[in-house]
């Protein structure tokens, strides 16, 4: 085989995720061309594959060291920057492909993606458009941008928009399951509006075409699911959640084992430390981190908060989870050593590294929400290394917080563990022990804040969390609803738009009978 026939065959073991098999022909070829550009790419994406970005860094960087014109090789680099986080750089290494090629397709959708993931939506909205352009001029199939671009619109609440571009997808691909599943999202299904009907009897129609697969039937499973329980179908709602649940399971593995692995391990570690001892370095920002199980309100209380003019919200955020896992994880889980460590260490490495990626944010404010719910988890770091910060947790009807789980499919491989009704209890129960741990160790540093209790009394429990906040009164915390600074990329996109309602307190009640396994492993 000459060059180019042993560069195909890696393509194809690429294409195929077969990382190691591209590692070893990349091997051999670079003993005949050392130094390739191409070859040193192709290297380096097998390791992106495999997870290990500082080593795709390095042979990212020795592609371009090669051959400083191969924008390939540098829209991977800047990706790998952003999966590592250090974005900076990546903008940096986006801004010098622009400058180079305007037509570069990719660059558009990656900055894109990018921009977005830093909260500068309007500006994503801005790159996603270019890419349609683009891509329309080169005849190719715009569809995957449309979908960037309405997942745009929708975090703002921008409905008009946002149901323009999905006919624009509809209208190259009427089966497109994530343009359908973006709709149901927005419907109210209701004999009275035709428009949701209509789409209901379209949904049904693809759902019975034989050519989806499991996890495309999986998604129209939820969306008949969520069709039915808003027309009070109970039976036919419950039967669609099963499926989609069924479906979906058998396309992934549930990483319930890992995730109550890490949730006993960090009470077990953090039985041993004393959490009176509080780093004396900290940034002057002041951290409300809003967490708890997901689906327990955190975001409509972050909406909340973040409709204050003194606060910025963030949303959900991966960063600290990630900084611990980097600084105290090892073979046998957290390290009691390390924190031990890092606990009285001069500098306050964890509070930097946060706010270091934060500075990419540009945020003016002196007060952040974080709400990322699997948080809770972290609370005994929050307290040595975020002092100044606060604590919210979010506590909701265990009943109804699980049964809104099954009934929802996530983006997230994170919650893999939603798919199966025993896997959702123990999780739950593990959540319970943990949050009834901190409040044991650190009463004072958490406030609870309870769903049911805030959606009845919505105006005297927002004061309350103000108080608590150390934040003046405003109104516009009173009026979440019109909160168009902070996007919404969670599942509760559409409901944390609305003024607070009471309808899914109880709303597990009618399901009951069909969620036995769930709730009666519940303690």
């Amino acid at each position: 085989m000459n060059f180019l026939e042993k560069v195909k065959v890696l393509q194809n073991y690429y294409e195929t995720r077969n990382f190691k098999k591209v590692l070893e022909g990349c091997k051999i070829l670079n003993k005949k061309f050392p130094n390739h550009s191409y070859i040193l790419n192709l290297s380096g994406l097998a390791y992106q594959g495999l997870e290990n970005h500082k080593k795709a860094i390095q042979l990212f960087e020795a592609a371009l060291k090669a051959d400083h014109t191969n924008i390939s090789a540098m829209n991977n680099l800047a990706n790998c920057l952003k999966r590592t986080e250090q974005f900076l750089r990546a903008e940096e290494v986006f801004k010098k492909i622009l400058n180079l090629d305007r037509n570069y397709l990719l660059v558009y959708n990656n900055y894109a993606n990018f921009k977005n993931s830093i909260n500068d939506v309007e500006e994503a909205i801005k790159l996603y458009k270019q890419a349609i352009i683009i891509a329309r001029s080169q005849n190719i199939n715009p569809v995957k941008f449309l979908i960037q671009l309405a997942q745009a619109f929708h975090s703002l609440n921008n409905v008009k928009d946002l149901l323009e571009t999905i006919n624009d997808i509809l209208k190259i691909e009427p089966d497109n399951v994530l343009a359908h599943r973006m709709l149901s999202k927005i419907f109210k299904y209701s004999t009275e509006k035709p428009e949701t009907m209509e789409h209901l009897e379209k949904v049904k129609k693809i759902y019975n075409k034989a050519n989806l697969n499991n996890f495309q039937k999986s998604k129209i499973s939820f969306i008949l699911g969520k069709a039915y329980h808003d027309l009070s179908d109970k039976k036919k709602a419950i039967e669609f959640f099963i499926k989609g649940n069924q479906l979906f399971k058998k396309e992934i593995k549930s990483n319930i084992e890992q995730e109550l692995k890490i949730i006993n391990n960090t009470q077990e570690v953090f039985n041993n430390i004393k959490l009176n001892i509080s780093h004396k370095s900290f940034s002057n920002k002041k951290m409300i981190f809003i967490c708890g199980m997901p689906r327990s309100g955190s975001t409509l209380i972050e909406q909340v908060i973040s409709s204050h003019n003194k606060v910025y919200g963030s949303g959900e955020l991966s960063y600290l989870n990630n900084i611990i896992n980097k600084n105290f994880l090892d073979k046998n889980g957290l390290s009691l050593k390390k924190i031990f460590e890092l606990q009285t260490f001069d500098k306050n490495l964890i509070n930097e590294q946060y706010f270091e990626i934060l500075s990419s944010y540009k945020i003016k404010q002196q007060v952040i929400t974080d709400k990322a719910p699997s948080n809770f988890r972290w609370i005994g770091f929050i307290k040595i290394f975020f002092p100044n910060s606060l604590v919210i947790h979010c506590k909701r009807n265990a009943k109804d917080n699980c049964f809104s789980l099954f009934k929802n499919d996530f983006q997230s491989s994170q919650l893999n563990w939603t798919y199966d009704q025993n896997d959702i209890s123990k999780y739950y129960n593990a959540y319970k022990s943990l949050m009834k741990f901190w409040h044991a160790k650190i009463p004072e540093f958490i406030y609870t804040v309870e769903y049911e209790k805030f959606v009845t009394d919505s105006k005297s429990e927002t004061k309350k969390l103000l108080d608590f906040c150390q934040l003046d009164f405003d109104d516009n915390c009173f009026n979440h609803q019109n909160n168009k600074r902070t996007p919404i990329k969670t599942m509760s996109v559409t409901e944390a738009r609305q003024p607070v309602y009471k309808t899914s307190v109880n709303s597990s009640e009618e399901y009951k009978n069909y969620l036995s396994e769930m709730f009666e492993n519940l303690i």
